[in-house]
């Protein structure tokens, strides 16, 4: 006797990208996207409302609260009009990802356009991607090195 396959049964389905090789792969897009200062990439790979933290510097003209996609994508090109584009240099010392957190360390340096004062330090970054977006972008930097490169 032969089993007959029941009726409306499908093969397993292939199983999707795991939460972590999303997260890597989003964050990898957000990278390229913020070094090229791609703003309209950006917008698309933040949701709609962000949880932002980049800890409040009034001298520093591009530093401020955000909430939606829309603002925090601008940071960018804010950052890029305030600072000397050739001497602006980034690099990532590790990338952890852990489902859909991910937190970058490395280090910034820049020089600030209206002053010519440099500023430099480690950073942190915490990223969290949900639903293919940037939910959450927490970011820990030397924030008096870049108020002292911004003031006359």
């Amino acid at each position: 006797m032969t089993a007959k396959p029941a009726t409306g049964t499908t093969s397993p389905a292939t199983p999707g990208p795991s939460a972590a090789e999303t997260t890597r792969t989003v964050v990898q897009d957000f990278l390229a996207a913020r070094m090229a200062g791609d703003t309209v990439r950006l917008t698309a790979l933040f949701a709609d409302e962000v949880d932002w933290l980049l800890a409040e510097n009034p001298v520093v003209p591009w530093i401020r609260p955000r909430t939606t996609g829309a603002e925090c994508a601008a940071q960018a090109e804010e950052m890029a009009a305030h600072t000397v584009p050739e001497e602006s240099r980034a690099s990532v010392d590790a990338f952890l990802v852990d489902g859909t957190d991910a937190v970058l360390t490395g280090h910034v340096a820049g020089t600030v356009r209206a002053t010519g004062k440099t500023f430099e330090g480690p950073f942190a970054l915490r990223l969290t991607v949900e639903n293919g977006r940037v939910t959450r972008h927490h970011l820990y930097e030397n924030s008096l090195s870049v108020a002292e490169a911004c003031t006359p």
